[in-house]
């Protein structure tokens, strides 16, 4: 059976294309599509959807606003964010949307998300997950690491892309193939995988939890917890706080010389 998917953006050129890509995949079938918020919600309205392929900024209310409405349905339909804006990242993971999509994407990057929305349960931090609805899982094909750690980190915003300083990470957070690089004043999200960065950041970094990776440069104290294991705090404007699992206490306590 196939999944029944609804294509929401205010630019015909970007629908069109989405419905080329989404042509490939044997699984999946656009059944509607919509110019706004106004419309998308009518049709999500009218018929049940499994998959909803959603523009953030639209005329007459946006992709998140669509998104927060979705939720209160009995069964909502995954929601995939493909925007040309990372900035609303955030706001679509805190609505459990299925993945985050930035322009321009590949049909190899869509095929992994729509195995996302698709599968039971959503997967881990990492964002793995189960094939289900008879969705092939497709591999990506990676790019040749480099030897030495990369002294900086690309980060797409809007039409420019920002070179950051891996120094300047504080640590960073896994979000479903993505991460979020905690900096000094802001958090960004960036394109790698929570194991990528830890391949490409190697050095003063240290993966503390399977959601973590720190810089142990910027680590302000070490806290007990109550079940055994460490809190980090950071030296970042927040003094964030950072969990370090059981099993790697012993070896930050090394580390550290401590």
């Amino acid at each position: 059976m196939r999944a029944r998917c609804l294509i929401v953006d205010d630019e015909a050129p970007a629908r069109a294309e989405l419905r080329y890509l989404l042509g490939g995949f044997d699984h999946v079938q656009v059944v509607g599509e919509a110019t706004n918020a106004e419309e998308a919600l009518v049709l999500l309205r009218s018929l049940d959807y499994d998959i909803v392929l959603l523009d953030i900024r639209m005329p007459g209310g946006t992709g998140i606003e669509v998104a927060e409405a979705l939720r209160s349905g009995s069964h909502p339909p995954k929601v995939i964010f493909t925007t040309a804006y990372p900035d609303y990242a955030p706001d679509a993971f805190d609505l459990d949307a299925a993945d985050y999509l930035v322009k321009p994407f590949d049909a190899e990057r869509l095929g992994r998300a729509l195995t996302r929305a698709l599968a039971p349960g959503q997967g881990d931090a990492e964002g793995e997950s189960t094939p289900a609805h008879g969705v092939p899982a497709l591999v990506a094909t990676a790019a040749p690491e480099p030897v030495e750690p990369l002294a900086r980190i690309p980060v797409q915003q809007g039409d420019r892309t920002v070179l950051v300083d891996a120094s300047s990470i504080i640590f960073a957070t896994a979000a479903r193939g993505y991460s979020y690089l905690q900096l000094a004043g802001e958090r960004v999200l960036v394109s790698y995988s929570l194991n990528v960065l830890e391949r490409r950041l190697r050095g003063h970094f240290y993966r503390t939890h399977r959601s973590y990776l720190v810089n142990l440069d910027h680590v302000r104290e070490l806290r007990p917890d109550f079940k055994g294991a460490l809190v980090l705090v950071m030296d970042d404007h927040r003094r964030s706080r950072v969990e370090v699992s059981r099993r790697h206490v012993r070896d930050l306590r090394k580390l550290l010389g401590l």
